[in-house]
């Protein structure tokens, strides 16, 4: 039986960093996944679903390049291939996974391909073959959530399935309005599909502040998606789905019906009723630390349940390799970034202004904001919707929060969230030197704004 300091159970963005560093610590590392490397963050979400976007847009700036000054072609004929789209994405998809296993082997981490379940504490199942290991890292991810209503639908379809369309359906109903939901109600819409959400909350988006996603809910109408909030489904019947709004039954058809209503932590198989493992509900209960109630035994990512985010799973992955360690390192759950890849993008860390209000009070915080259509390059780039909002503590300056809607939005909210990791205050943001011309001046502005008032902004 082959022995192990530690033993991760799941390649995902979580599981393969925790590896890699622990590796890199000097320590005898081994990892298990049943399926592919990279989890569904590199084969089934982030990466193939950013792919797809990137083709959208691409086809979005051909049909716009005459307001560019480029003229002599006829776009007008412009169209996605599917079948070269995802082409494309299985080739991205391939490489990146297969540069985690050349990480993986270069680290000198052993990685099982199999199943992994407990025997004790420190020891695990693979196939026919036992290992032990001092620490165990469970990092098995999540799997979709479907609605408890009925249904005897072919049509309907989860995530994974919606990245392998070989054809553009015609109808799409989207239930739920939520970052995946959103998304790709932005993909099939641009590609040309009549696309409808449908969303039980009052607000699609509830992660981001809401005067951000009434801009956003805006922007996906003019786009032609019909947005049904505050609106139940309570059944689904070959192609109708039907939904209660407004204390009317109702109905949509659709040659394809997308159930993204959530994702809930994996824990099947893993035969964890021989730990005595606490739960939170589905999830496997962490502290700040990602300890279990069970010593030796961590979870992150997905499977704990506290942020279901790729860079969430992977920070936790190198915070719980430090406290096997000893070096007694936190998570801080309140400077996660989100990020919703439509176009413009929307970006978000921390407390939005409600929230912000209900903590401190109304006389408490400060606003800021900024639009995107005072940026010189976000104007030169053709690209000015949006605006950036930013929420600060009064008295001391404290960033709070921050939202960005606009071009570039998914880079530039790193900014914020180190600024909030140094505890820097709106003064300090507002008084360092940006790069002119940058989209990334919008920061700073938006700090002017909460100080007194943006310099170019009236």
């Amino acid at each position: 039986m082959k022995q192990f300091d530690i033993a991760v159970i799941g390649g995902g963005p979580g599981g393969y960093v925790a590896a890699i560093k622990a590796a890199q610590e000097g320590k005898k590392v081994c990892l298990v996944e049943k399926d592919k490397l990279g989890g569904v963050c590199l084969n089934r979400g982030c990466i193939p679903t950013k792919t797809l976007l990137k083709s959208v847009d691409v086809l979005s700036t051909l049909r716009e390049c005459a307001a560019y000054g480029v003229v002599g072609a006829d776009m007008s004929r412009a169209a996605i291939d599917m079948k070269k789209l995802l082409a494309r994405k299985n080739t991205v998809v391939q490489k990146l996974t297969g540069g985690v296993g050349m990480l993986l082997k270069a680290n000198k981490v052993t990685v099982y391909t199999g199943t992994a379940a407990f025997v004790d504490k420190n020891t695990l199942q693979i196939g026919a073959e036992q290992v032990k290991a001092d620490h165990v890292i469970i990092a098995t991810g999540s799997v979709p959530v479907k609605l408890p209503i009925p249904t005897n639908s072919t049509q309907v379809i989860t995530s994974d399935e919606a990245l392998n369309l070989s054809e553009v359906p015609a109808r799409m109903v989207i239930i739920g309005g939520g970052v995946i939901g959103i998304e790709f109600a932005f993909v099939y819409a641009s590609l040309g599909a009549s696309v409808t959400v449908i969303e039980v909350m009052d607000h699609i988006l509830p992660m981001v502040d809401e005067e951000i996603t009434a801009d956003v809910a805006k922007m996906l109408k003019g786009l032609g998606i019909n947005i049904m909030t505050n609106s139940k489904v309570t059944k689904i019947e070959s192609e109708k789905v039907y939904y209660e709004a407004g204390g009317k039954e109702q109905c949509e058809e659709a040659d394809k019906i997308l159930m993204s209503v959530g994702r809930a932590p994996n824990t099947d198989g893993l035969n964890l009723e021989v730990l005595g493992l606490q739960m939170d509900r589905r999830a496997i209960a962490t502290d700040e630390y990602l300890k279990t109630n069970v010593p030796g035994i961590y979870a992150i990512g997905d499977v704990n349940g506290k942020s279901m985010l790729a860079h969430t799973a992977s920070m936790e992955g190198i915070v719980a390799v430090n406290n096997i360690l000893g070096h007694g390192t936190k998570m801080s759950y309140d400077r996660i970034p989100s990020c919703i890849y439509t176009q413009p993008e929307i970006a978000s860390v921390g407390l939005t202004e409600k929230q912000a209000v209900e903590k401190y009070g109304k006389d408490k915080i400060k606003v800021g904001k900024f639009p995107l259509a005072a940026n010189g390059k976000a104007t030169v780039e053709g690209e000015s919707q949006g605006l950036i909002k930013v929420i600060v503590e009064a008295e001391f300056g404290e960033i709070l929060g921050a939202h960005l809607y606009g071009i570039h939005a998914t880079d530039m909210i790193a900014e914020v969230v180190l600024a909030m990791n140094l505890e820097s205050t709106a003064e300090e943001i507002a008084l360092a030197v940006h790069p002119h011309p940058t989209v990334s001046e919008v920061i700073p502005e938006a700090f002017h704004a909460v100080l007194g008032k943006a310099i170019h902004s009236v």
